[in-house]
């Protein structure tokens, strides 16, 4: 993806350059010279012909994506617990575990998961643990251990253990170029198997490796999350700064991308290709949860964590809401104004039944890099006055008269009245935002209490002798 667009990028700037050449090129006889429009006419045509062709090479490349790659004809899975027939759930939670140099953790992984789920969330969810391996006794001990650990979860039908690996030649490693090739290449072999085993159980399929520890009721904030974006198009939502866990996905979605994963040597390291996949499919900029709900635990092998390093959570510390007027066609009562819900400290906005198209609009004062925003709306003890309905836009351009800005992105919908994102920016984007937009996608019949929106921003880098 990236390759194609630089090369349309460098043909339109040798277009724009051959375009200067012919407009000061002086020296060339008055009956050749061709009019400014003509030339914009052969400058327009030589860059749509290339945009064509571009266009006709990503077609080829997803038609490739579209097949059934030939590799997995010669997949073999051997249940290993659980029912083989499942009624289909929300959510597969998928992990793949390989055997390790040291202790595993896939039992703590494991036991994290079902200690942070509830009975209700269990209906929702099925577990499956792909073991990728050839040790026999390594795969008969740990099939042995999660069986007598979680027999319960076996038997409700909420677990369930295959081993799967790709027969014949393909099972044979080719020769890596890296000390992590090999690694990097297991871990791939064992997502693809995963996934591909996991296509029909669920509407959703969350990706996790088996070092991870869960927060509790984990699948409420997915459930909830899932509801909010249900509209809105979307191929990864991630909830957690972790390069590969955390991540979940359409299983529609998982046929092509494990063609997708399929199409490059198999020790490309798999998180360096997720985010191409949700670019090819028009998910331009990550969307990511402030709140990580998935966290890596300690491993006891530091070639492993030299091979994948484990992002740590940012310490955003507190917002810094940079100087704005606020904006609002909402009716407001008891004595609340827009401004109110801005400032950081205890007074909030009241709006009485707003309608869909309200808005709350912030305009700063000067534009910022916004690296991550927050919504928080309603009475968190009662659980009441939420705005159930609304999306955040984050604007640019901006205009004077009426005060606002001329072009807005979405950042997300709020999550039962609540949102907390990471800000990304497309490449060559504007990344100065002047306006942030809390939007009313839908009319309430109640009052709503927007408690206030938080702003961090990237601070500038202060010059060295300071």
């Amino acid at each position: 993806m990236q390759v194609c667009l630089g090369r349309c990028i460098r043909a339109i700037v040798s277009l724009v350059i051959l375009g200067f050449f012919l407009q000061d090129n002086e020296t060339t006889p008055v009956e050749y010279k061709l009019s400014l429009i003509e030339k914009m006419k052969i400058m327009q045509q030589i860059a749509q012909e290339q945009i064509n062709s571009e266009i006709k090479n990503h077609l080829k490349y997803f038609t490739e994506m579209q097949k059934i790659p030939p590799v997995l004809l010669h997949a073999n899975y051997t249940l290993l617990a659980g029912a083989p027939f499942q009624p289909k759930r929300l959510l597969t939670v998928g992990i793949s575990s390989r055997q390790h140099t040291h202790r595993s953790c896939l039992l703590d992984t494991l036991k994290s998961l079902f200690e942070a789920s509830s009975e209700q969330d269990l209906e929702y969810m099925l577990v499956l643990v792909l073991l990728s391996g050839t040790d026999p006794q390594w795969l008969n001990e740990t099939a042995a251990n999660i069986s007598g650990l979680f027999r319960p979860h076996i038997e409700f039908g909420n677990l369930m253990v295959v081993h799967g690996l790709f027969g014949g030649s393909l099972a044979k490693s080719r020769n890596h170029t890296s000390p992590c090739g090999k690694l990097y290449s297991r871990q791939k072999t064992s997502s693809v198997l995963l996934m591909n085993f996991a296509q029909n159980f669920s509407d959703y399929f969350l990706l996790l490796e088996d070092n991870v520890r869960c927060a509790p009721r984990f699948l409420a904030d997915i459930y909830w999350a899932l509801s909010a974006w249900k509209q809105l198009p979307w191929v990864i939502l991630d909830f957690s700064s972790m390069k590969i866990s955390g991540k979940v996905f359409h299983t529609r979605d998982l046929p092509r991308l494990i063609s997708y994963l399929l199409l490059f040597p198999k020790d490309t390291p798999t998180h360096l290709l997720l985010s191409e996949f949700s670019l090819l499919l028009s998910q331009n900029v990550p969307i990511r949860f402030s709140s990580s709900i998935f966290h890596h635990t300690v491993s006891s092998c530091k070639f492993e964590d030299t091979c994948f390093p484990v992002e740590q959570d940012k310490d955003w510390g507190e917002p810094d809401n940079p100087v704005a007027t606020v904006f609002t066609d909402m009716i407001s009562f008891w004595n609340s104004v827009a401004q109110y819900a801005y400032i950081l400290n205890d007074d909030c906005f009241w709006a009485r039944d707003p309608v869909r198209g309200n808005y709350l609009l912030v305009v700063l004062d000067k534009p910022q890099k916004i690296i991550r925003v927050a919504v928080l709306t309603g009475i968190r003890e009662s659980k009441n006055n939420y705005l159930q309905h609304g999306q955040l836009l984050l604007g640019y351009s901006p205009m004077d008269y009426p005060k606002r800005c001329a072009h807005y992105t979405l950042v997300g919908p709020l999550v039962r009245g609540q949102l907390d994102q990471i800000v990304f920016y497309e490449e060559g984007s504007v990344q100065e935002i002047s306006c942030i937009k809390l939007l009313v996608t839908e009319s309430h019949n109640s009052s709503v209490k927007i408690t206030q929106i938080q702003v961090w921003t990237e601070m500038e880098e202060e010059d060295s002798w300071r």
